[in-house]
């Protein structure tokens, strides 16, 4: 398996796959409370089982070119992930999301993960558009697409049903010739 060096503090991307579930149970169980704020991911990961099953559909994904996940490590410690929900590489399109455990938020790591993924889809993949979708009340990661350097495309409102109540998404973007030209998502 690979490993992507996001930085000098150590920390790395790396694909998540079905034989690290017991490590994904582990880092959900300490993250679940805060993950599960604006996603419903710890919703889905809740014994072994299920993290086995969750990262076998992002297997088949990868396998089916429909998807993608990583994983973040830091110091040898799985902390949160980022991934391409969907992926059509006919269309050129793809939705990134991230998670994160509260032991790693405000180092920079879903922004340098998100732009590492961002760039590869974008030069390698040839996808053209690059979304992401987002709670408004999800104030870090609207700031990690800000980053990145997307452009607010709008909100669809109360579109996400979750946990009882309805919310509104924000639509963020950036588009290939945006990230090549500009050096969109470049700034730390």
């Amino acid at each position: 398996m690979f490993a992507i060096s996001l930085g000098d503090d150590g920390a790395e991307l790396r694909p998540l796959e079905p034989s690290h579930a017991e490590e994904f149970l582990t880092h959900m169980n300490r993250g679940r409370e805060h993950v599960g704020q604006h996603i419903a991911l710890p919703d889905f990961v809740t014994d072994l089982d299920s993290a086995r099953s969750f990262l076998t559909a992002y297997a088949e994904k990868t396998a089916a070119d429909a998807g993608r996940i990583y994983g973040i490590w830091t110091g040898g410690t799985l902390v949160g992930g980022v991934l391409f929900r969907t992926m059509d590489t006919t269309q050129g399109t793809a939705e990134a999301g991230c998670w994160l455990e509260p032991s790693a938020v405000g180092k920079g790591l879903v922004t340098r993960a998100a732009r590492t993924i961002i760039d590869w889809a974008i030069t390698e993949r040839s996808i053209h558009r690059v979304e992401w979708l987002v709670s408004s009340k999800n104030e870090a990661s609207i700031a990690v697409a800000r980053r990145l350097g997307m452009t607010k495309d709008g909100v669809l409102r109360q579109s996400y049903a979750y946990r009882g109540q309805r919310h509104d998404m924000e639509v963020w973007s950036v588009l290939a010739p945006e990230w090549k030209t500009l050096g969109a998502g470049r700034a730390s």
